[in-house]
């Protein structure tokens, strides 16, 4: 059975008396451990169709389920639950915590996750991820003093750092020149395959197609590509 699949989904907005229907009855199924990538022209619903995906806004119509359970017919409170412990997100823009040093950001997703493992199990689990996109050594180092690069990769690092099953990333290399692009986007593409999680990335650069496994491309809130690479 899949992981995660989308049926029929459809999101309408309301503007005074007019109703604009921005998604269209999309079907997807997330091919599970791998990268799906969302792709079209601005406006062509990619990004409203993600946040829906990912439970941060309601569809109008249609059925999105992970693992069996139907995320459309949850209550907030078990939405909510799913969000914090299943699911990782990543965006634009880096969005740490200015306050909070390079390893304080990974502590708090922890907590936020309410992660089982123990306060020792924890440390160690830091540490390796921190390793792993080599920003060990700048572990106690505040947002201020880090590059463009490394926010986003201590970003990647934040959303991994719970063992997701589903990786939601939204326009993640934008705000990047095209080298720290493609670090960023190698760091997403290693951590899917050796930690099995699932992406579902919306991008606008078709050079950061080459790290998709799936390609769905979107035009006026329909499909009109769907292909496994």
């Amino acid at each position: 059975m899949s992981l995660f699949t989308m049926k029929n989904v459809q999101k309408t907005f309301a503007h005074e008396e007019v109703e604009e229907q921005i998604l269209k009855g999309i079907d997807i199924t997330l091919p599970e451990g791998k990268i799906t990538a969302l792709t079209g022209a601005s406006g062509s619903g990619k990004s409203i169709l993600l946040t829906i995906a990912a439970g941060l806004q309601t569809a109008s119509g249609g059925q999105i389920s992970f693992e069996q359970q139907e995320l459309t017919s949850m209550r907030n409170e078990e939405l909510r639950q799913i969000r914090a412990k299943q699911f990782g997100f990543i965006f634009q823009f880096a969005h740490l915590v200015p306050f909070l040093t390079v390893q304080e950001q990974l502590d708090l997703m922890l907590e936020t996750a309410e992660s089982p493992l123990s306060k020792q199990a924890q440390k160690k689990e830091i540490k390796q991820v921190l390793e792993l996109i080599d920003m060990w050594k700048r572990k106690d180092a505040y947002p201020a003093s880090l590059s463009g690069g490394e926010k986003q990769r201590v970003a990647v690092a934040r959303a991994i750092i719970h063992s997701p099953k589903v990786l939601f990333a939204d326009e993640p290399t934008a705000s990047l020149d095209s080298k720290r692009s493609e670090e960023v986007m190698q760091l997403i593409q290693k951590l899917s395959k050796e930690r099995n999680i699932t992406v579902l990335m919306v991008t606008h650069d078709t050079d950061m197609l080459q790290f998709a496994d799936h390609v769905v491309e979107m035009r006026d809130g329909k499909i009109v590509q769907d292909k496994i690479t």
